[in-house]
C-alpha cells in the first residue's frame, strides 16, 4: 500500500460518524489527506466520532445522504478527488423493524451519491461500500465470488444487493467510455462484513453486545453461536478500500466492478469461538446464554472468495486471533478510561508496519 499517495488528497466520505467511517476518517487524517465528512449525527452513546475527536481533525457536515441537493452542494464545495460512500443503515435486525428506512438509506442514498458525482468534475474515483451479505446466500460451503448472484432474504441484505445493482447501472450508463459519459471517473463497490475493532457500539452486533454485557455485569445473549462468518479487523477492509481507490485513480475503469475484502478462508470462525477469544483476551471468564425464539432466520454460513483482490495486491495480514487481540486491546483501553485517540493511533501505526 502506498501510504504517501494520500498526502494532500481531498477525500469526501459519507457515513463518517459510523464505526468504519470514523476509523477511515482518522486514518486518512493521519495520512495527511483533507477529509470532508457527510453523515447523520452520531446515533450511539458513546460513539467513535466523539471519542476520536474527529470534529477537530476533519471538516464535517451533518445531513441526510438521501437529500440530493444538500449532497450535491457539499460535494461541489469540497471538490474531492476521491469519494468513499459508507453511509448506510447497517444492521440486519433493525432492517426488519424499519425496512422503509433501510431501503431508503441504502438504495436511494447510493442513487443520490452517484447522481451528485455526475455533476462534479473533480471526482476521479468512487468506492461504494456495501457488504458481504449482498450475495444470494444459499449457505454454500464454498466462498462467494464477485460473479455470484446478488440477492438477500432480509431487508438489509436485499437493500445492499440493490445498491450493488444501482452502482453497476450508474457505472455502465454514466461513467464508462462512450459518447456523453463521464469517463474521467471510475466507480467500484467494496464488499466486506463482520468487521470487528474498537469503537463499535452498534446494537445487535457481537462485540459491542459483549462489551455492554461486561459493563452492565450481565450475561451475553447469543442468537446463533455456531454461525460461521468471515471476521476481520477493521483496518483490513479499510486498507482494501484505500488500495482500490488508488487503482481507480491511476488506472480508471479497468478496476471498476465489485471487490470482496475478507479474511483468508481458513480464518472464518464461529460466533462462539470469537466470543470465547475476546473474553480470554480481556481476562474475563466467558459467560453467555442462548437467545430465545427469534422472529427472523439467520444464515449459518457465509464465506468470501478474496482471490480477485490479489489484482490490486491486497491480501489480509492478520489472523482471526490477531484481529481479536487488536479489538480486545482497544476495548481494554476504553474500559480502563485510557486515551482512545492514542490507542487508535498506535494500532494504525502497528498495522502500517505490517503492510509496508
Amino acid at each position: 500500500m502506498d501510504l504517501e499517495f494520500w498526502r494532500n488528497k481531498t477525500v469526501f466520505l459519507t457515513g463518517h460518524t459510523g464505526f468504519k467511517g470514523a476509523w477511515m476518517s482518522f486514518w486518512l487524517h493521519q495520512l495527511g489527506a483533507t477529509v470532508f465528512g457527510y453523515s447523520l449525527s452520531p446515533n450511539t452513546s458513546p460513539n467513535l466520532y466523539e471519542k476520536l475527536e474527529l470534529d477537530k481533525k476533519i471538516k464535517s457536515v451533518f445531513s441526510d445522504v438521501t437529500d440530493l441537493e444538500s449532497l450535491k452542494k457539499e460535494i461541489d464545495l469540497a471538490r474531492p478527488e476521491i469519494i468513499f460512500h459508507m453511509a448506510a443503515q447497517p444492521l440486519v435486525q433493525y432492517s426488519y423493524r424499519n425496512p422503509y428506512e433501510t431501503f431508503k438509506t441504502n438504495v436511494l442514498g447510493t442513487v443520490c451519491l452517484l447522481e451528485a458525482v455526475r455533476y462534479c468534475s473533480s471526482v476521479r474515483a468512487v468506492v461504494i461500500v456495501t457488504t458481504d451479505k449482498c450475495y444470494q446466500n444459499n449457505e454454500y460451503v464454498r466462498p462467494y465470488r464477485e460473479s455470484d448472484r446478488l440477492g438477500g432474504d432480509d431487508p438489509y441484505s436485499s437493500s445492499k444487493a440493490c445498491a450493488e445493482l444501482v452502482t453497476a447501472s450508474f457505472q455502465k450508463s454514466f461513467f464508462s467510455s462512450g459518447l456523453g459519459h463521464k469517463d474521467t471517473c471510475a466507480i467500484a463497490s467494496a464488499r466486506a462484513g463482520n468487521v470487528i475493532g474498537g469503537g463499535d457500539w452498534a446494537e445487535d452486533r457481537l462485540v459491542p453486545d459483549l462489551i455492554r454485557a461486561i459493563e452492565n455485569k450481565k450475561i451475553l445473549t447469543l442468537r446463533n453461536p455456531g454461525a460461521i462468518r468471515p471476521w476481520q479487523f477493521v483496518l483490513e477492509p479499510l486498507r482494501g478500500y484505500l488500495m482500490l481507490a488508488q487503482r481507480l485513480c491511476q488506472d480508471g475503469i479497468k478496476f471498476s466492478g465489485g471487490w470482496n475484502f475478507g479474511p483468508a478462508d481458513n480464518e472464518s470462525a464461529t460466533v462462539e469461538w470469537i466470543v470465547s477469544k475476546v473474553y480470554e483476551e480481556l481476562g474475563i471468564t466467558a459467560d453467555w446464554k442462548m437467545a430465545g425464539e427469534q422472529y427472523f432466520e439467520e444464515k449459518k454460513i457465509l464465506r468470501l472468495d478474496i482471490s480477485k483482490a490479489e489484482e490490486i495486491v491486497w491480501r489480509p495480514v492478520l489472523s482471526a486471533e490477531e484481529s481479536i487481540k487488536y479489538t480486545a486491546r482497544w476495548y481494554a483501553s476504553y474500559l480502563s478510561r485510557e486515551n482512545l485517540c492514542q490507542i487508535t493511533k498506535e494500532q494504525i501505526e502497528q498495522y502500517e508496519k505490517l503492510i509496508k
